[in-house]
């Protein structure tokens, strides 16, 4: 067969094929549209998911009878005034959108130019455009968008059920809307409302904080901490979230650069980097972050979407993202998610109301209960055994009990009162009770004192006084080999033991007693998933986090008061001791208010 040039419609249509995937898409290039001519409110009505009709209404300049003729012809835009790709300040610049829409659907455009007296009107079905008439409409732009897909049926099979597609439409105009907190949007369909965003006219950061509270929820504004950084003429601002306030999906990282809403893969693995410390891999922060950087660093012509881009400096960038997370969350000191000791209230249960009728109780000898009008006695003493308890030998170094005594009121977490289950602390606040997960805390402690010797020049290590050989996969062992120094930085001195061993001469001091065989499988681990996509410094940090998570004290050990304070002590002076390094709180505050709600006493 010979090379032929493919007709306009065809060629419409198969660009349409990357412009438009489903309703949303359409919605996305509609909204970037209307937000680019100006809009101040801008209303979207969709019918059958979007699928049977989708309009979008805007209040911006409009567009005059040539222009309207224009837009719907391949490749026509007013958003580059010269041919420079380069310096790009619009969400649109491609001029494939509406003629790609109309290849594949029925499209109806209404405008009226600001300051113009008439407004014109123009359709296009399946490619073929109709001439324009007048129409009366109000300044500004009215898109109608119907039978999407009508002529190209075969991608109506691949769509979703009409809720998932209205879910995936209120998803993108969330996202457009979070960068322009200025802008009214409302969404609604059959069933009515489904979105409103009033725009507000505060200062630009109040304008943000309270369009992310609209979106994420005030859950996230009140479990986040700002960040500001700047880097050359790069600038950085948003929210992060706590790491205790985390989702096993990626979907609530909303990032935007120059105003344009992203996935890109260099930002969202910076993200990542910078919360390795406090996640597990299979668990995803909150975050809202913007950054501004030159037009001429970055490249938005990477994909008819525009949602990926190419950064000229990509390192700079990153280091930018993951130095200025980091350094908000260390200013959240011990600070953990208030959603956490919500959870833990709404997981109360009151006792059952059932009628009494005659329940006798004897403790210690005492009459306890008699019918329903029983009461208390002076029955219930010290409890029996307490004095010949063991405790082990003080592992933490802190204040002692008695200079802990009666000092509920200075100290952010309060003065430990109890050991439950051998694996909770309960200790007593001002204001309330804290909960404290021993090996979670002890875990975060044991971590970042690893890092301040990591950083300080080496982990002190300890020889072992019998080496320890462990037997593993050949290429396993090659890999420990291959890191045999870097290991050795974090306290981890081993050596190759013939084929398919390890022999391990050094630990950690930190550590003391530990599982060898299980820390060196999980390392190994941590290198597969890791690779190269982190820097050496993240690489070693991981490493650490695996080694404390190995040698923390465990969950059914016993601790003596003077310990269980002094744990207390260091959490308060370490960095990020709100979370495990697998984000899990490691302790909850419980204030008093609340407990007496459960009682009835408020």
């Amino acid at each position: 067969m010979p090379i032929r040039l493919l007709p306009e419609i065809t060629i419409n249509r198969i660009a349409a094929g990357e412009v438009v995937e489903r309703p949303a898409s359409v919605a996305k290039e509609l909204v970037e549209n209307s937000i680019d001519a100006g809009a101040k409110r801008i209303d979207l009505v969709l019918r059958g998911g979007g699928q049977g009709k989708l309009i979008v209404t805007d209040d911006g300049q409009g567009m005059s009878k040539s222009d309207l003729e224009l837009c719907v012809e391949r490749h026509a835009t007013s958003k580059l005034p010269s041919d420079d790709l380069i310096q790009i300040h619009k969400l649109g610049f491609r001029g494939e959108a509406l003629p790609s829409i109309g290849s594949v659907a029925r499209i109806t455009i209404s405008s009226r130019k600001v300051g113009s007296e008439s407004g014109w009107k123009i359709t296009v079905s399946g490619g073929e455009k109709d001439d324009s008439c007048p129409v009366a409409i109000s300044a500004g732009t009215r898109v109608e968008v119907s039978d999407l897909f009508y002529a190209t049926p075969a991608r109506l099979k691949f769509l979703k059920t009409e809720r998932t597609e209205v879910n995936h439409i209120l998803e993108t105009v969330k996202r457009l809307a979070m960068a322009r907190p200025n802008i009214s949007f409302t969404v609604s369909d059959e069933r009515g409302e489904k979105l409103s965003l009033v725009a507000e006219q505060n200062d630009l950061l109040d304008q943000k904080i309270k369009r992310l509270g609209d979106v994420m929820g005030r859950n996230f504004i009140e479990n986040s901490v700002s960040l500001h950084a700047e880097r050359g003429a790069m600038r950085l601002t948003g929210y992060a979230g706590l790491p205790t306030l985390n989702q096993s999906f990626a979907r609530s990282q909303f990032l935007f650069v120059n105003g344009r809403a992203v996935r890109d893969p260099l930002l969202r693995g910076a993200v990542r980097g910078a919360y390795q410390d406090f996640l597990a891999r299979d668990r995803h922060p909150m975050v809202a972050l913007y950054l501004e950087v030159p037009s001429q660093e970055v490249d938005v012509n990477v994909h008819p979407m525009k949602t990926e881009i190419r950064f000229r400096e990509a390192g700079a960038v990153r280091g930018l993202i993951v130095g200025a997370l980091k350094n908000a969350l260390a200013e959240a000191g011990h600070r953990s998610s208030s959603s956490v000791a919500q959870q833990a209230l709404g997981a109360f249960r009151t006792g059952q109301s059932a009628s009494l009728t005659r329940i006798s109780q004897r403790v210690g000898g005492a009459e306890i209960f008699k019918g329903q009008s029983g009461s208390f006695s002076n029955a219930y003493g010290p409890l029996s055994g307490t004095e010949n308890l063991s405790a082990p030998p003080d592992t933490f170094t802190g204040i002692t009990n008695a200079e802990n005594e009666g000092q509920d009121d200075v100290f952010p977490l309060g003065v430990a009162r109890a050991q439950l289950h051998e694996t909770y602390i309960v200790s007593q606040t001002s204001e309330g009770i804290v909960i404290v997960d021993q090996h979670a805390a002890h875990e975060r402690l044991l971590y970042e004192d690893m890092k301040n010797a990591l950083a300080k020049g080496g982990v002190k290590r300890q020889g072992l006084l019998l080496p320890e050989v462990v037997e593993m996969d050949p290429s396993d062992c090659e890999r420990l080999v291959d890191q045999q120094e870097r290991l050795a930085k974090v306290g981890l001195v081993i050596e190759p033991f013939g084929t398919g061993a390890i022999v391990v001469r050094e630990v950690p001091a930190l550590l003391g007693q530990t599982d060898v065989k299980g820390l060196l499988k999980d390392i190994v681990e941590d290198l597969l998933e890791l690779g190269d996509s982190f820097s050496l410094e993240e690489r070693l940090e991981n490493i650490c986090g695996t080694m404390a998570c190995h040698s923390s004290v465990r969950a059914g050990r016993r601790l003596s008061q003077p310990e269980m304070n002094a744990l207390l002590r260091q959490m308060e002076v370490t960095p990020h001791s709100g979370q495990c390094n697998h984000g899990r709180p490691t302790y909850i505050e419980l204030k008093l208010q609340d407990i007496e709600k459960l009682f009835g006493r408020r």
